[in-house]
């Protein structure tokens, strides 16, 4: 019964258009009070959801990425990768992915690597002759990176939840995202191949593409420093986390010079509201997941696509993507994880399905929805730039997208994918 109610008054709510974290919330309560679960129950899950160790890096991960915005990095990323590949033919459009896969080292976050890139590279993109729309749909594609390339928030939500290995997840997001950047490139040189007016830029000499890795230098190893502590064992990714902070830090007022200390208040408030978005998409998510679990949906559901599926691997993973696809048009990645990891997993791990591998799987479908309408983050953030609508990128959207589904379908049936560099490496 508090089934019925819960995705009934979720759906309804939605219909309404209320925002899907606070949907989650109030069909939550609503279940709760009308089904005859303990009220008490609300609190505490409230409070166990919000109290685990391993989120305590959003928050860090986020002001990392904020000072590293404020610092300028990403103008000086986008240099260095223009001096290295601007004056291929696809030169412009090369910078937008690679730089993507950088600042997604930093960033781990999708809307936030298109925000602080597309102001620079949609305007570049367009005075090289691509399309505004072409341009605008790969930025908020190359965003998308910024959720697999580690260091992930989506991870650590997934690790949160399933107790996979974090610091493992992290490693086997290498080459998903950098699949996601080849995607992406290949996709573009394609549809391009017969445009005349594509122009390349003037190539780099030595000396400037000395100066300019100079200048990126630092940002450049930024990630090396998270990545390498955590496999290293020097600390664990909440403590890279904080690490990503402290170094952002220094490196944005000593070293950069481009923040004062008087910024700094501003940029705390700043990134303490994009937690607070985040936490409150987690307890919400949290608690809708808690009653599904609690009211037996979770392994209803799971019983049932182990008999649709009849124990087959590939079918469920078929479906599994099916389902995450929609989902991520409708919803963010955060709920998304929360409401189907105990509903998906328990059936993967039933079928031999390695925990870390599903979490790739997860994640990338979840990345693809960043550019789903109707709620696609990434084509909101991107359009907000470059001032189209989600409608003019349709057509440009869509050849994108076959293109990270067979990333997707790489990711899926191939777990070595992911898995490979975390084994070959001794990740735990």
């Amino acid at each position: 019964m508090s089934s019925l109610i819960l995705f009934g008054i979720f759906a309804l709510l939605l219909a309404f258009n209320i925002p899907i974290a606070i949907s989650l919330g109030l069909a939550s309560m609503v279940a709760v009070a009308l089904s005859g679960l303990p009220p008490e129950m609300i609190p505490i899950n409230v409070f166990s959801a919000s109290s685990k160790f391993a989120l305590l890096a959003i928050p860090f991960f986020i002001l990392a990425g904020n000072i590293m915005e404020r610092a300028g990095i990403s103008e000086k990323l986008i240099l260095f990768a223009q001096t290295m590949v601007g004056h291929y033919r696809n030169g412009v459009a090369m910078v937008c992915v690679i730089v993507s896969c950088f600042f997604a080292a930093i960033s781990g976050s999708g809307p936030a690597t298109v925000a602080a890139l597309g102001i620079i590279l949609i305007p570049a993109m367009v005075r090289a002759g691509y399309r505004l729309t072409f341009a605008t749909a790969l930025m908020a594609a190359g965003g998308a990176i910024g959720v697999i390339i580690p260091p992930s928030v989506t991870f650590i939500v997934y690790g949160s939840i399933s107790g996979a290995s974090i610091g493992k997840l992290f490693m086997a997001g290498v080459v998903p995202g950098l699949l996601m950047g080849v995607a992406l490139i290949t996709v573009t040189v394609f549809l391009v191949r017969n445009d005349t007016g594509i122009k390349p830029m003037p190539k780099a000499t030595r000396k400037e593409r000395w100066a300019a890795f100079k200048g990126a230098f630092w940002g450049l190893l930024m990630p090396v420093i998270i990545l390498g502590g955590i496999y290293s064992g020097v600390f664990t990714p909440t403590e890279a986390a904080a690490v990503s902070a402290v170094y952002g830090l220094a490196v944005g007022v000593w070293v950069y010079k481009d923040l004062s200390w008087k910024e700094m208040p501003a940029m705390f408030m700043r990134s303490a509201s994009q937690t607070g978005v985040v936490m409150y998409v987690i307890i919400c998510a949290s608690l809708f997941a808690w009653v599904v679990t609690v009211d037996g949906i979770a392994m209803d559901m799971g019983d049932w696509l182990t008999e649709i599926t009849s124990g087959n691997l590939y079918l469920f993973l078929l479906i599994t993507n099916c389902i995450l696809l929609f989902a991520g048009c409708v919803m963010d990645a955060v709920s998304a994880i929360y409401i189907f990891t105990p509903i998906l997993l328990p059936v993967a791990l039933k079928l031999g399905y390695d925990i870390t591998a599903f979490g790739l799987v997860m994640c990338v479908n979840l990345a693809i929805g960043l550019i789903t309408p109707p709620v696609g983050v990434n084509l909101f953030t991107a359009c907000s730039i470059s001032k189209t609508s989600i409608k003019e990128l349709f057509a440009d959207v869509f050849p994108i997208l076959v293109g990270l589904l067979v990333v997707l379908a790489l990711v899926t049936y191939l777990p070595v994918v992911s898995l490979g560099l975390p084994n070959l490496l001794g990740a735990r």
